[in-house]
């Protein structure tokens, strides 16, 4: 299989996955326009360019240029489901705010699917969690975005979808989300570079 219908195949069976895991989450129709950006030609070429089959080409392309990479900056600016999206910088700070219930459930769903699809044979229930455990630290979350998907697949892990129906996940955004601001600001940023484990 080249590199241009492996990558086509592995985006739409991750936007499918997507999907299917959002009908369990109660935000089935929400989840039909996920990750669209990704057929525009701006994304697709250069994801084709930097496809592996085994993680994001986001990654890749990372690597091979400084760790800057237009694919991440043209998807996360177009996607509401990604932390990036929330995310904006004032006098040398960054601001972040929680994302809409939706599009954190959304986000559950998209990295429930691209641990599925990138490793089949390896994926457990606490594979997500785990993941979103080792790498969140270096992620500009709210902290109430943060405590609502680590709860979620924590959820998922102890009870799969079974632990994620709508009205439990919603009361639990809105319970989340009446503790912590909905805008915060961090002044303090991390240094993360050189050869140690890349975030994906």
């Amino acid at each position: 299989m080249n590199k241009f219908f492996g990558h086509l195949h592995t985006i739409l069976k991750h936007r499918h996955l997507v999907i299917k895991n959002a009908s369990h989450c109660g935000i089935f129709f929400h989840a039909l326009k996920h990750d669209l950006s990704k057929f525009s030609p701006k994304e697709f070429f250069p994801s084709v360019k930097y496809f592996v089959g085994v993680h994001s080409p986001v990654y890749e392309q990372r690597l091979a240029n400084n760790y800057y990479s237009s694919i991440c900056q043209h998807h996360t600016k177009r996607n509401p489901h990604h932390w990036e999206y929330w995310t904006d910088f004032f006098k040398g700070a960054i601001v972040v705010k929680t994302m809409p219930y939706k599009y954190a459930m959304e986000y559950v769903c998209d990295m429930l699917s691209a641990s599925k699809v990138y490793d089949p044979k390896n994926f457990k229930r606490e594979t997500t969690l785990n993941y979103f455990l080792e790498r969140s630290p270096y992620y500009y979350m709210s902290n109430a975005t943060r405590e609502f998907v680590k709860w979620s697949l924590t959820r998922y892990r102890d009870f799969a979808f079974k632990g994620l129906k709508k009205k439990d996940t919603l009361a639990k955004y809105k319970e989340i989300t009446s503790i912590y601001p909905d805008v915060e600001v961090i002044t303090s940023l991390h240094t993360r570079l050189g050869n140690d484990k890349e975030v994906e």
